[in-house]
Formats: C-alpha cells, sequence, structure tokens
C-alpha cells in the first residue's frame, strides 16, 4: 500500500504495521477505510511470515471513530440501519483481530473516540500517549457504544465505570485509562512509537504459537468456570508442548543461550 491509501500497510522483521491515514479527518472511518484494514488483518492471518500486528494512526488522532459526513440526516432520504453498518464493517474486522492467534499491539497516538476508542479496546495490549484521550461518544448523538464498546468496558472496569463513561462522554485520559486497567500503559508522547515498535518487534521474535494459545485462554477465561478453564489449559499446553517453539526454548535454556523462535 501507499500512503496515498487511507491505511498504511507495512512489514519489517515478523511485525505488519497498519496506520490509519486519514489524518485530516483524524482517522474516522469511511467505507475505504474499512476495506483497507480489513485486508491488512486478513494479511496478518493468512501470511505466516507476519508473527505480530501493530496498529496505529497517523497525524494527530488515533481515530475519531465513523466519519460523520457520510451520516448526515439532511442528505438522507430515509433512516439509517446502523445495525447493518456494524454488521457490514465494523464487527468482522473487530472478530477478526480478536480471532488472530497472534500478538496486535495498539499506539493509541492521540485522541481514541467511539470505534475509534473499541477499535483499540480490541486488540491485545494498548499504550497510549500521555496526551491520548478516550471517549465513548456515542451518547452525544443519541446512540449506544458498539464496536465492542459495552463488553470491553464493562469487563475492564466493570459496570459503574462503564456506564458513567458511556453517558457522559466524558474524556478519560491515556495515564488514568492505565490507572483502571483500561489499558497497558501511558508513555511519554515522543516515547509512544519506540515502545510499541520495540514490543512488537519483541512479540515478532518470539514464541509465536504460544503466545496465540496465551490470547485464546485468556479471552475464554471471563465465560469459563474455573473447571472449564483448568481443561482449556491442560489441551492448550498440551499443544504448545509439541511446539518447535517449546523444544527450542527448553534446549535454549539448558545450552544457556537465547532462544531462536520459529513461530511454530
Amino acid at each position: 500500500m501507499t500512503d496515498t491509501e487511507s491505511v498504511r500497510a507495512e512489514v519489517a522483521d515478523g511485525v505488519l504495521t497498519l496506520t490509519l491515514n486519514r489524518p485530516e479527518k483524524l482517522n474516522s472511518f469511511n467505507v475505504d477505510m474499512h476495506e483497507a484494514l480489513r485486508r491488512g488483518v486478513e494479511r496478518a492471518h493468512e501470511d505466516d511470515a507476519i508473527r505480530a500486528v501493530l496498529l496505529t494512526g497517523a497525524g494527530r488522532a488515533f481515530c475519531a471513530g465513523q466519519d460523520l459526513g457520510d451520516r448526515d440526516p439532511r442528505k438522507a432520504t430515509e433512516k439509517p440501519d446502523l445495525g447493518e453498518t456494524l454488521d457490514t464493517w465494523y464487527n468482522p474486522t473487530l472478530r477478526l483481530i480478536r480471532a488472530l492467534e497472534k500478538p496486535v499491539i495498539c499506539a493509541v497516538n492521540g485522541v481514541a473516540a467511539g470505534a475509534g476508542a473499541n477499535l483499540a479496546l480490541a486488540c491485545d495490549i494498548v499504550l497510549a500517549a500521555r496526551s491520548a484521550k478516550f471517549i465513548q461518544a456515542f451518547s452525544k448523538i443519541g446512540l449506544v457504544p458498539d464496536a465492542g464498546g459495552s463488553w470491553s468496558l464493562a469487563r475492564a472496569l466493570g459496570e459503574p465505570r462503564a456506564k458513567a463513561l458511556a453517558m457522559t462522554a466524558e474524556p478519560l485520559m491515556a495515564e488514568q485509562a492505565a490507572e483502571w486497567g483500561l489499558i497497558w500503559k501511558a508513555v511519554d508522547d515522543a516515547d509512544l512509537m519506540a515502545e510499541a515498535s520495540s514490543l512488537a518487534a519483541r512479540f515478532a521474535s518470539g514464541p509465536t504459537k504460544g503466545l496465540g494459545l496465551t490470547k485464546r485462554l485468556i479471552q475464554a477465561a471471563s465465560d469459563n468456570d474455573f473447571s472449564t478453564q483448568l481443561d482449556m489449559e491442560r489441551d492448550l499446553q498440551r499443544e504448545a508442548g509439541r511446539s518447535d517453539d517449546y523444544a527450542e526454548g527448553v534446549t535454549a535454556f539448558l545450552e544457556k543461550r537465547a532462544p531462536v523462535f520459529s513461530g511454530r
């Protein structure tokens, strides 16, 4: 992809970096950006050489959510079906991100609002610039949280804080989001991409198979009872123990050297 397209995609050393690239619109979603982001995530599923994904935004925002210029009621001849919009565009991509058994890191470089905030929260590890803020902007225009927001907020923060953020649409600054456990950490603005890139590189050279299985386990934990989770740990540990990466990790430990993982 080129820098003129709505999502830049670059692969280096096993890391696929996807950069939302409509900075003049604060990287708000239109159909073209939906399609480009979907292609990028699908590529991560299909290409074994990609072992980690880094998602960020160009310019001064991460993503301002839906481009409301495409939703102007004054130009519409009938009322919109926003459920169809979710089924067609947002939800399939979010499911792909959650199902990808490779680490997905999000570097939130500025405002993340509406579906843009919830796209970030669907990723595995979220780092944010200290100046960044998360806004559940839906209530300002009479909507409900979507793009997984009601799920992510309630699980990470509990019902009282989830309701307050969704109903008031008050901004949540990055440091507060980290203190509350909504994201991994807040970092100095100037250090954001270096730290996120370093983490992505670490994962891309790591035991990809085990990391993917770990992601699957943790995502299942909130729905499983303890006994079911123990059984799932047993089954996935069996699978991990048969991987080349496990054999390499143990061999490297015994030989007192750094492991060289293949991701298999």
